[in-house]
């Protein structure tokens, strides 16, 4: 009795599956969801079905199966809970047409569920309808016409400097004209604050936990509560749950700069929509076109510093603003902190390379973090004298060692890449001449394939290499930190009376330390500073601005004194 109830209660049910996209909205008023409804309500309760069950989905594009609406109804079809689906037409099940021809061909006569398409004049009750494999077809054609057009007017679009994609975080659309971003003051708040606190030398999980710590809502969080709506699933957490990929992710975008940058992604094809990373020589990029959030030279000092891994802590927790900076002058390990058991007042560093703890590096490289900080803010003030004292010495000296780094540097990257280039073309030569003793029978199949495969793995790896130090040389050449933007931080901290880690992330890239050496019985500690961008900057001696004078008690009775590493020896 029961089954007998279910099979009747079955026979009386229809699916009514109602689908729009953006492409369906060209199709007038007549392809709307609401009028779909009204159309397969009004034909399903003449053909007799009196239990109507609506599916639908709303701007998804016909080209992709998984669809919530459809595939939540596939799913009960599947468990026998109706008998009939009705469609405005064929396209409304999809436009894909080995997918669609499946359904139709297989699925529903399987599951002896009856398909009515109104438009199409469909209806499987009335016997088979030879046409609708042609519609089908028709509809997948409809679906690559569409998406070649809308391919090509995005190109034309993207190379005029039109934003191809929502604004960031930050940013939202301007009313009065959607292609211009302008500044959300409030998001804008919070992406400052997140480029500063990485400025100050805190790490992405650090920041990540102290605007959760804030309760500052996450950017998904954000747009759901001022009603942007924006793609995108996204897992469900608290509103206040900052994750440091998205701190990251933040720290990376261009656009804060006020730049449009077009094409970052693709699709390999209008069945597949997932969105694939281009190669940033594929890339359109429009500088200053929208108010920046954040100047250009604090986001490239921030991507030479999310370049480094920096160790800002030790194991007991401890954080100094030099972890990270600091490296061995004769092993090129980096230098770590440490602080004094007896008394933790004192703090310090030394090699983390150096053989007294299994290491290879002969001399422990000890410095200490006092010491450090009156030499650093002394050389800093130094700099900054150098800058407004003698302008014109100043700028040949940034510009001589900017320009010459950069060139050795692009230089042996470039002899590096010919040498790769050239080697991949050996290979490509091999291999076609292996080919042929292979066909000849000069060469055995066995053999054929070991060589092959070795050429291949080898090719592989160079390709591979090829791509980076491609990244690598177009990095270097479209490097934006220009010598005018160093020299406008350098003034920045003309009256710096202290070092702060924000001064120090924003003047300094590295500090080559050498281990304490007695020279004519006076004990000397050298240090080499790198500044960003420029690296080292050697001050004439002429001038009058004097080595900062700085001695430390390093032990009891042995003192210490600085010596700049390019004038010692």
């Amino acid at each position: 009795m029961r089954q007998s109830n279910h099979k009747k209660s079955r026979d009386m049910t229809a699916f009514l599956y109602e689908r729009l996209s953006r492409d369906d909205n060209l199709e007038g008023e007549s392809y709307s969801i609401g009028n779909q409804k009204k159309l397969l309500t009004k034909v399903a309760k003449e053909k007799g079905y009196t239990n109507l069950v609506h599916f639908l989905d709303d701007g998804i594009s016909g080209v992709t199966m998984d669809r919530p609406g459809f595939v939540e109804m596939i799913r009960q079809l599947e468990q026998g809970r109706a008998a009939a689906v009705f469609v405005k037409d064929l396209s409304r099940l999809g436009r894909n047409y080995i997918e669609v021809g499946r359904l139709t061909e297989e699925f529903f006569p399987e599951h002896d569920i009856r398909l009515v398409a109104v438009s199409d004049n469909i209806d499987t009750a009335e016997g088979e309808n030879e046409l609708a494999p042609i519609r089908n077809l028709f509809n997948e054609w409809y679906a690559r016409d569409i998406s070649k057009k809308r391919r090509i007017s995005n190109k034309i679009k993207g190379n005029a400097g039109e934003p191809m994609g929502q604004p960031p975080y930050g940013y939202i659309k301007d009313s009065d004209n959607p292609k211009r971003w302008i500044v959300d003051d409030e998001a804008a708040q919070v992406v400052r604050r997140i480029y500063s606190m990485t400025l100050e030398g805190y790490g992405t999980e650090q920041i990540a936990t102290q605007l959760e710590r804030d309760e500052i809502l996450t950017p998904r969080a954000y747009w759901l509560k001022k009603g942007i709506k924006r793609p995108g699933k996204g897992k469900q957490q608290p509103a206040t749950k900052w994750n440091s990929s998205t701190v990251t992710k933040i720290l990376s975008l261009q656009e804060y700069c006020g730049d449009i940058l077009n094409f970052k992604t693709y699709s390999k094809s209008y069945k597949n929509k997932k969105r694939l990373e281009n190669d940033r020589e594929n890339w359109v990029i429009f500088k200053d076109v929208h108010e920046p959030i954040i100047e250009r030279s604090v986001f490239e000092q921030v991507q030479q510093k999310r370049g480094k891994i920096r160790k800002r802590r030790t194991n007991e927790g401890k954080h100094n603003m030099f972890s990270g900076l600091l490296v061995c002058a004769d092993c090129g390990c980096n230098l770590h902190f440490h602080f004094n058991q007896g008394n933790p007042e004192i703090k310090y560093f030394n090699c983390s390379n150096y053989k007294g703890n299994r290491g290879s590096c002969t001399s422990t490289h000890y410095v200490r973090v006092d010491f450090l900080e009156q030499v650093v803010l002394g050389e800093i003030r130094r700099l900054t004298k150098f800058a407004s004292l003698y302008e014109d010495e100043f700028l040949k000296a940034v510009i001589g060692h900017s320009q010459q780094a950069v060139e050795i540097d692009r230089k042996l990257k470039e002899k590096e890449l010919k040498a790769l280039l050239t080697r991949d073309e050996e290979l490509d030569g091999l291999f076609e001449r292996i080919y042929e003793d292979n066909v000849s029978g000069k060469l055995s199949d066995d053999r054929f394939a070991k060589m092959s495969r070795r050429y291949e793995e080898e090719q592989k790896e160079l390709v591979e290499k090829i791509k980076k130090l491609h990244s690598e040389i177009e990095k270097q050449s479209s490097q934006a930190m220009t010598t005018d933007m160093f020299i406008s931080l350098v003034r920045k901290y003309t009256r710096a009376r202290k070092l702060t880690p924000r001064m120090l992330n924003e003047l300094v890239e590295k500090i080559e330390v050498y281990h304490a050496e007695k020279i004519d019985g006076v004990w000397e500690q050298r240090l080499r500073i790198h500044y960003n961008c420029v690296g080292e900057i050697t001050i004439p001696k002429m001038l009058p601005l004097p080595i900062p004078d700085v001695t430390v008690n390093t032990r009891k009775g042995v003192f210490v004194n600085y010596a700049p590493a390019e004038i010692a020896g």
